[in-house]
């Protein structure tokens, strides 16, 4: 009988994709440069570089928007 032997997506894949409030509390944690080795190891196991980028964008795009309505409110 052979062994069965797994294909190398198989070793690699994560356990499961991150949910929506775990990428966002990631991207987050990275915006401000706070995060537990342990956790940033969960992270990098579970969440796709695609949502990364998208949870990236959104957090700067809401990052600016504070910015400028600070920004507008002080000037006023």
């Amino acid at each position: 009988m052979k062994p069965s032997r797994k294909s190398a997506s198989e070793e690699h894949a994560s356990p499961r994709k991150a949910s929506i409030v775990q990428v966002a509390k990631a991207v987050f944690f990275s915006f401000i440069g706070v995060r537990r080795r342990a956790d940033y190891e969960s992270d990098a196991a579970r969440i796709t570089p695609v949502q990364a980028i998208v949870a990236g964008i959104i957090g700067v795009a809401i990052l600016l928007a504070g910015l400028l309505f600070l920004v507008s409110m002080v000037t006023k």
